[in-house]
């Protein structure tokens, strides 16, 4: 069977550095840092102090004043990228089958906000006191169920759950499911809202965290040799995956095509990369095969890149075992060293990056490089914006549990 071709037709974010698209591009062309100290909870005791938070979010924007109490934060983000996605298609200006689109969330976490504060009232107050909304705010699936329910999207509809690769598998699951003809659109991208006391406590009793609290802005440097861990982010992105003569038929605005997808697993260890990334390289790989390209037509790949020790060195490593001598030729850049790392809402942040770099021929920077890594000696953009006419690329995603998922986009 002829796979039918995909594109995206619309893309919407929070985070960091943009409560929108617009805004988002623009200060990531800027590298212009949204990581700050933390002011949502008392952070004395803690190692790190810093996160890529959001600023000036108001959630009534986007629900009603009695429904954003029964709403956790990770969902509240969730439903302001799927509107401003869902407005930028234009979807709704037209006649569609509603039973033929979906929404396909990715969610590391979920509700951990809603987890910790129903805890609290359970143990200080009794069983009595706790929320009638509390597993329908908590549980990782009910993003994407809320979108369904505003939008009356009665396609495909759930959430994948693989950690940090999260977003990138519902970007891959979203273009199969099109390809193979179960569905026309599906919004498809990542969400989270885990800056919390608890998943905060988490990352830094595992040492995983920078604790370059006194200069939070230069505190996520991937690929440079005095990297110390990652920052943690939040917010949420989502793209409109629509078949190819659908888009057409309604004379949509098509950004980019989708044209390859890979999923591996490094069957290696719980939280540390395969030796010389072996389970990314695969996946990359596979994104290669299944777009039917080589790896020398690539110009750009949007990595992982977390500013850890391990990642960016086994990331390297994985690159140049797909590319060769060539992967020198490859533009690379790190979107986390501007938004930190967003869990499961990562993916779907640096796959608009990357569409966008595409659509503009501009790749924003990787900020904050100072010292060179003889192990991370490839072209990372760094500190600069390259201008480039891409025709394809690669978004690397790589999850705890050794989950690793590519997407491959064309220009089209």
């Amino acid at each position: 069977m002829k796979k039918r071709r995909v594109v995206i037709t619309g893309m919407g974010t929070v985070n960091a550095v943009g409560n929108n698209l617009a805004e988002t591009w623009k200060n990531l062309l800027a590298g212009q840092s949204g990581i700050r100290t933390v002011d949502r909870f008392d952070i004395t005791n803690f190692s790190t102090k810093i996160a890529g938070t959001v600023k000036n979010f108001d959630p009534l924007n986007y629900f009603e004043k009695k429904e954003v109490d029964k709403n956790d934060l990770y969902t509240q983000y969730a439903m302001a990228a799927a509107e401003e996605t869902v407005q930028n298609s234009g979807l709704l200006k037209t006649n569609f089958d509603k039973t033929r689109v979906g929404v396909i969330t990715g969610v590391g976490i979920g509700g951990m906000l809603t987890l910790e504060e129903q805890h609290s009232n359970l143990i200080e107050k009794g069983p009595r006191r706790v929320s009638p909304f509390f597993i329908p705010k908590m549980i990782g699936n009910i993003a994407a169920g809320s979108i369904a329910i505003k939008y009356e999207f009665k396609g495909i509809n759930f959430n994948c759950m693989s950690a940090c690769s999260s977003a990138n598998h519902a970007f891959g699951t979203a273009l199969r499911t099109i390809q193979y003809g179960d569905a026309d659109a599906i919004l498809a991208g990542g969400v989270e809202a885990a800056v919390t006391p608890l998943s905060f406590a988490g990352f830094c009793s595992m040492r995983a965290l920078s604790t370059r609290n006194d200069e939070p802005e230069k505190a996520c440097r991937p690929f440079d040799l005095n990297r110390d861990g990652f920052v943690m982010g939040e917010g949420g992105a989502f793209m409109m995956f629509e078949e190819l003569d659908h888009a057409l038929k309604r004379n949509a605005y098509i950004y980019a095509e989708v044209v390859g997808y890979g999923a591996s697993d490094d069957a290696f260890h719980i939280t540390a990369p395969a030796e010389g990334g072996e389970g990314g390289a695969r996946a990359m790989q596979m994104a290669i095969n299944d777009a039917g390209i080589l790896a020398s037509d690539i110009q750009y790949i949007n990595a992982h890149g977390t500013s850890t020790a391990l990642n960016d060195k086994n990331e390297t490593l994985s690159i140049k075992s797909i590319f060769g001598e060539a992967a020198y030729k490859v533009v690379i850049n790190s979107t986390k060293s501007m938004v930190g790392h967003t869990l499961g809402a990562a993916a779907g942040i640096e796959g608009i990056a990357l569409v966008m770099a595409i659509k503009d021929k501009k790749v924003h920077p990787t900020i904050n490089f100072e010292t060179p890594d003889p192990d991370c000696d490839l072209n990372y953009s760094h500190n600069k914006v390259t201008e480039l006419d891409i025709e394809y690329a690669l978004s690397n995603s790589l999850g705890f549990g050794g989950h690793n998922a590519v997407i491959l986009f064309k220009k089209y």
